[in-house]
């Protein structure tokens, strides 16, 4: 795919990420793989209605092309694709629930299957580190191993998928997740499942989807 499609799909995606709820005004960043490096939304403009041309490339040594700056939160992105070349797309996002339980530097535990979907048995919440700085990447790496998904404490949410269209579909389903379980503790302690139970679901979900039956089929 090249570069001119490759802008054009992460400009939609930051414009979806806001009209789906996951961000507002210049919060929240996007990232997609690109060549040697990686394409970013740029840094304090607002998230929707940006052009493919001011997507910001960067690469590996975190040095940005042309005008606009990346987001400040570049170091997350570029650390993220590196060290998990499963994953072509970052969704970093702001989003209200996300954000409530951030601030409580609480992760989700076992309280519904569907936390499965960040690939685990629960879903973590890193350490707080301030904005777009190494610490908060080396932060966000140790919570996202082993998963798709993780809170970022006092800040939001981070979810990467091997395209956009998964990593924008696992930020939907961490803030439902996020809500559901907001809600559920205002009435009580939450059960939680077992990890054998979480076990089983986990493994179901390998061959759960479109993608996997296909891949099961051939």
């Amino acid at each position: 795919m090249n570069e001119s499609t490759l802008r054009q799909r992460l400009a939609d995606a930051a414009t979806r990420s806001v009209r789906l709820g996951l961000n507002q005004g210049s919060s929240g960043n996007l990232s997609l793989r690109c060549g040697a490096g990686f394409l970013i939304t740029p840094s304090g403009l607002p998230t929707d209605g940006r052009a493919p041309g001011e997507m910001v490339f960067v690469d590996q040594d975190g040095q940005p092309e042309g005008d606009l700056k990346p987001s400040s939160e570049w170091r997350f992105h570029r650390d993220i694709l590196r060290t998990r070349p499963e994953f072509g797309a970052v969704v970093h996002a702001h989003s209200p629930y996300a954000v409530s339980l951030a601030c409580l530097r609480r992760g989700l535990p076992a309280f519904h299957y569907m936390v499965a979907v960040a690939g685990g048995r629960d879903i973590r919440c890193a350490d707080y580190a301030t904005f777009g700085s190494q610490t908060l990447s080396d932060h966000a790496l140790a919570a996202l191993e082993g998963r798709k998904a993780c809170l970022l404490a006092n800040h939001g949410l981070l979810a990467a998928g091997r395209d956009l269209d998964e990593a924008l579909h696992v930020a939907l389903e961490v803030e439902a997740l996020c809500g559901q379980f907001w809600r559920a503790s205002l009435l009580g302690e939450p059960v939680l499942l077992s990890d054998a139970e979480m076990d089983e679901v986990l493994e179901r979900f390998r061959s759960y989807g479109p993608r996997a039956a296909r891949s099961s089929a051939g």
